[in-house]
């Protein structure tokens, strides 16, 4: 598909996008014109807003690349939610307990606790499916709904303050915390891991040796076969990498934003993952555009929420809605070629 075809779409799913918009704020009986007013106000207000947008877009960068990781080899990772939540309680519990490693190493093992098991959790998919051919979708959801339940009962019990009554644990020191980049906003030196993060993925998947057998199970799996690339290596290589990377995110968002482990830490971020990899067509460049896109759209509607009153549940109807454009889209032109090939 040429460049001004694949332009031409992007301009139609816009129009599209903002039509839609235009007549659920009609329905909400707001101007439109208000309303997209607040919405940009809400983003570019000032430097509190706009750096929340990196801040919303962080976790959502990260999630999103390791389900998109995954979906390159025909793995389909529904968990990043669980794997976000066991990264979360790990660098809590790393954080939380090694008082008597400098900040800055435990900043470094909360990173590396949350990767692995956030791995980890992805993996135990990864074999079920390897050795009893369960499906990896049933697998990774049932283990969304343990790693959620395990972190409500870890809030209650072991990570617990000790101090409170309430469900969380205790407040994570600053200097095992992340720095923040812009004072005395949330954007955090996160959103640099998370962009680093789409650089080392780009380079892996495009320029080595792993990243091309990845790619090659993902295309065809008989074919990866016949040429000498084993197929469930690299499924659980992908599995491993993209369980990190949620798990990462659920690092991030307790040692970088919340400061602390809490119940509902993740805000579905992980399941939103998953629509940012579709529509980003797997690539991690993709994926930094999609997910900043999100989080824009995330901080305006809240703003407009705030100001006019008009449900921030709007722009999941618009996401779902550029989900099915984008889908669609790529039906339609595969359609289109499968015709031009019989003719």
């Amino acid at each position: 598909m040429s460049k001004k075809k694949q332009l031409l779409d992007i301009v139609w799913i816009i129009l599209i996008t903002v039509a839609a918009g235009t007549v659920m704020m009609l329905l909400c009986d707001v101007s439109p014109a208000e309303g997209y007013r607040m919405f940009f106000n809400g983003i570019f207000g000032n430097a509190s807003s706009f750096a929340e947008v990196f801040v919303k877009a962080t976790p959502l960068i990260l999630t999103g690349l390791g389900c998109a990781v995954a979906f390159r080899t025909g793995f389909f990772n529904i968990g990043a939610e669980g794997q976000f939540y066991m990264g979360a309680i790990a660098a809590a519990a790393v954080a939380l307990n090694l008082t008597g490693v400098p900040g800055p190493a435990r900043i470094v093992l909360s990173m590396l606790a949350g990767f692995i098991c956030g791995g980890l959790w992805a993996l135990i998919a990864a074999i079920f499916k390897a050795k009893f051919g369960i499906s990896e979708i049933i697998v990774t959801i049932m283990l969304n709904y343990i790693a959620i339940n395990f972190l409500g009962i870890a809030v209650r019990t072991f990570l617990m303050d000790p101090a409170g009554t309430v469900p969380q644990s205790a407040r994570i020191e600053s200097s095992a915390a992340l720095k923040l980049l812009m004072p005395p906003t949330r954007l955090n030196a996160g959103i640099i891991i998370a962009v680093a993060a789409v650089i080392i993925v780009w380079v892996l998947m495009e320029k080595t040796k792993v990243g091309y057998e990845i790619k090659v199970v993902g295309f065809n799996k008989r074919a990866a076969k016949c040429t000498g690339i084993s197929v469930m290596k690299n499924i659980v290589i992908s599995a491993f990498l993209s369980g990190g990377l949620a798990g990462l995110a659920g690092v991030i968002e307790v040692i970088g934003i919340q400061k602390k482990l809490i119940e509902g830490i993740s805000s579905d971020c992980g399941y939103t993952a998953v629509l940012i990899a579709l529509i980003a067509s797997n690539n991690p460049i993709g994926v930094l555009i999609a997910a900043i896109g999100f989080a824009t759209m995330q901080v305006g509607a809240n703003s407009m929420q705030r100001q006019l009153g008009i449900p921030s549940a709007i722009v999941s109807i618009l996401v779902g809605l550029v989900v099915l454009l984008v889908l669609g889209r790529k039906m339609f032109h595969l359609s289109t070629f499968k015709k031009k090939e019989k003719n």
